[in-house]
């Protein structure tokens, strides 16, 4: 590691980082003597990690026999990496053939708490000139990703209490928790989301919920594009080709 990246190295995080790979690669719970050590540290320091890491629920703590194992958050995680790679997976086909058929950005996401996570992002030749990326997060009520899923969720999936003032993104984002409700009573009667500038000037976007066989929204899926190249015929039909794919999509991970 160069010597600019040792800058920004935090010696605690990376330390403490150490004591989770080391209990997670055992297989077994071990003690603090044994991973005190294993990597060297002082015993009063790796048993402060160890208790926290415990705390968070990284790791487990067998108070009876003091032993540390791996925790149910660190599973979690796993899990969560685990689902989203194969979703991933599934999508890209269904989203390179929405992408070669309209020309557009094609994107995938899920929610977390409020908002929208960006976890693919397919582009044509002529790449949108949009904020978004991988990764970025965005109001689930400003993105047509985020009102798709909110709409197959219970209770407008906790994003909107009533009264609730939500914040704008740009000046034609629905702020009003109660104007919301009703647009997503309205995505859920027909099915997808469509939003026109409420999260990037001047950019338009169709969403649909993915959703399991519960019928809730585990992921959306979304076609971008420069509001003045989305005439009506075409956001129709965009609509219905993103419809069939989030169904297909839907039937391979329940397969």
């Amino acid at each position: 590691m160069g010597k600019l990246a040792d800058d920004y190295i935090v010696q605690p995080v990376m330390k403490a980082l150490q004591v989770l790979d080391y209990v997670a690669r055992q297989g077994h719970d071990v003690t603090l003597t044994e991973t005190v050590q294993e990597l060297g540290l002082p015993k009063t320091t790796v048993f402060r990690y160890l208790q926290t890491l415990s705390a968070t629920g990284f790791l487990s703590h067998d108070q009876l026999r003091d032993r540390y194992g791996v925790g149910v958050r660190f599973r979690e995680l796993g899990r969560i990496d685990r689902n989203l790679t194969e979703l991933r997976e599934v999508a890209q086909p269904e989203m390179r053939q929405l992408v070669d058929t309209f020309h557009e950005t094609v994107n995938l996401a899920v929610l977390a708490d409020s908002e929208v996570v960006y976890i693919d992002m397919l582009e044509p030749e002529r790449p949108l000139k949009a904020q978004a990326r991988v990764g970025h997060r965005h109001p689930a009520h400003s993105t047509s990703l985020g009102k798709a899923m909110v709409a197959f969720l219970p209770d407008a999936g906790g994003v909107a209490a009533p009264g609730e003032e939500l914040p704008a993104m740009t000046h034609k984002t629905l702020t009003d928790a109660r104007k919301f409700r009703r647009q997503v009573e309205d995505v859920r009667r027909r099915g997808y989301a469509v939003e026109i500038g409420e999260n990037e000037d001047g950019l338009m976007c169709i969403g649909v919920p993915i959703l399991d066989r519960a019928g809730f929204a585990v992921a959306a899926i979304s076609l971008s594009a420069p509001e003045r190249r989305m005439k009506r015929e075409r956001t129709d039909a965009a609509a219905v080709a993103l419809k069939v794919a989030a169904e297909r999509i839907a039937m391979h991970l329940s397969a």
